[in-house]
């Protein structure tokens, strides 16, 4: 009798034990489980993951909010802009997220229409704005990052000899479409380089289209087409658009600048440097916030080169850049972080 009172204790263990693992184990796909804390949801930008730009590192700040304070997030990877408003309503409709983090303008219709019917809900909006109670909104001084490449490529041109492109004071940049976010980029990277030499001549043109951050065929062409009229150094801001800049530049031998992450080590050959927009730091701080009570909702928080939310790299290109040049960039960086150099952020 001891022995078999011994037995059903131990097989009752064994019952709790394979009941706790099947609960800790039933995840979705979409869903990364934290140890404890909050949960939290994102939507991802048309592109979804591996994108090595802007939606990695949006998941890449949600996996270190998952890593460092025990979050649990979910995330979404919409085929198309019809998808997204559906998808909010689904995940608000839940109940069950602090913070449902949505990125990228083409968000902003869907975002406005949900949070109003959902004002208990906290939503932190990436890269737009929308004026609600129940949502802060997170931008980039994208204008400042831009400003320092547009020098570099500058003051590259004007030692042409030593970096192997042609003395002709033209650059080139690629956006994905002209609204205010890329125009920020634009006009950064036409301000930079112009205060190095202002009679150089940038190059400006757009995917745009029916998906210009997914382009890469016609992110080539106008690259290509660039090239042919004397910009070998292009800037771009394209999103997954920006992938047909490399191809064009490793079949064209000219050197391209990435954006958002550091994209150096996809052509380390021809990829000299990345500007970094980091939506990584903005979607980690979101969280943190949320986890903390302190989300600001209603309210715009903005980061730019003081909150390190902006930059730029060289890391990983085999394109050697100079101390000078080096030295002269962070000369400027300190001039726009003072205040003493205003970058703009459009062309008016």
């Amino acid at each position: 009798m001891k022995n078999f009172k011994k037995f059903i204790s131990m097989l009752l263990v064994m019952v709790m034990t394979f009941a706790l693992a099947a609960c800790g184990g039933n995840e979705t796909a979409g869903e990364e489980a934290g140890t404890s804390g909050i949960k939290a949801a994102c939507v991802l930008g048309i592109g979804g993951l591996g994108d090595q730009g802007y939606n990695d590192l949006i998941y890449a700040g949600m996996e270190r909010a998952k890593a460092e304070l025990g979050i649990e997030f979910d995330y979404a990877e919409p085929k198309q802009v019809t998808d997204f408003e559906q998808i909010l309503r689904d995940m608000s409709d839940s109940g069950e997220y602090e913070v449902i983090i949505c990125v990228g303008f083409e968000q902003m219709d869907a975002l406005t229409n949900v949070c109003a019917d959902y004002p208990d809900q906290g939503y932190a909006y990436i890269d737009g704005f929308v004026d609600a109670p129940n949502v802060v909104n997170y931008s980039c001084r994208e204008q400042e990052g831009s400003f320092l490449i547009g020098a570099l490529a500058a003051l590259m041109k004007a030692d042409a000899a030593t970096y192997g492109v042609a003395d002709n004071a033209t650059i080139g940049f690629v956006g994905a479409m002209e609204n205010d976010t890329i125009l920020r980029f634009a006009a950064g990277y036409d301000a930079g380089a112009k205060y190095i030499n202002p009679d150089i001549n940038v190059d400006i043109q757009y995917v745009a289209g029916d998906n210009p951050f997914g382009d890469t065929t016609t992110a080539k062409e106008i690259a290509l087409s660039q090239f042919n009229k004397g910009s070998d150094i292009i800037y771009h801001a394209a999103g997954g658009s920006g992938l047909g800049v490399f191809t064009a530049a490793k079949e064209a031998d000219f050197i391209a600048i990435g954006c958002n992450s550091n994209q150096n080590i996809m052509d380390p050959d021809h990829i000299v440097a990345s500007m970094l927009k980091r939506v990584d730091t903005a979607s980690f701080e979101i969280v943190k916030a949320a986890s903390e009570g302190t989300l600001k909702l209603g309210e715009e928080v903005v980061l730019g080169l003081d909150q390190g939310g902006i930059g730029y790299t060289l890391e990983g290109s085999n394109i050697q850049v100079s101390d000078e040049i080096v030295n002269k960039l962070s000369e400027l960086e300190q001039k726009v972080i003072s205040g003493e150099v205003v970058v703009p952020v459009n062309f008016k």
